[in-house]
């Protein structure tokens, strides 16, 4: 092999690993422009103006009884390679409605007012034998008949 060759073959391939290090960026949920959430008027505006306005939120609150709120999230994250990816940004709009379905509240949440919660990562014991990756494929060789099909 000449070496020109393979010069250029060694060039070829490190280009090829310093673009797969390059960081990608990964946008996810909706992101409410300012404009549309001033048209928002507490105590006026709607559960179905807001969801025409906005469109469906991200998640809504789980105790209606309490009355619905409507969150609309929306992330930005950065993966370099095959490493984690890290979270760069991060906008919560939450929009609550009193028990008439007008709009209560509007807050707007960034990412410096979340916070870290950690998650237990026990597991519950279970009763029986764990099977092997062979005894789960032949573990039912034999333990059928023909006549256990129904048709005796």
């Amino acid at each position: 092999m000449p070496i020109r060759f393979q010069g250029s073959l060694l060039a070829a391939v490190l280009i090829l690993m310093l673009a797969a290090c390059a960081p990608r960026q990964d946008y996810r949920g909706v992101t409410i422009e300012e404009d549309k959430l001033k048209q928002i008027q507490v105590g006026q505006s709607t559960e179905a103006q807001v969801g025409a306005l906005l469109g469906s939120p991200s998640t809504s609150s789980t105790f209606p009884d309490w009355g619905v709120t409507y969150y609309y999230i929306s992330s930005e994250t950065e993966a370099v390679a095959f490493l984690a990816p890290e979270l760069i940004d991060q906008q919560v709009v939450a929009i609550a409605f009193d028990k008439d379905g007008k709009v209560k509240d509007v807050k707007r949440y960034g990412l410096k007012d979340g916070k870290q919660i950690a998650f237990v990562q026990r597991e519950t014991p279970t009763r029986g034998k764990e099977l092997t990756f062979l005894e789960q494929i032949f573990g039912n060789f034999g333990r059928f008949t023909k006549s256990d099909n129904g048709n005796k």
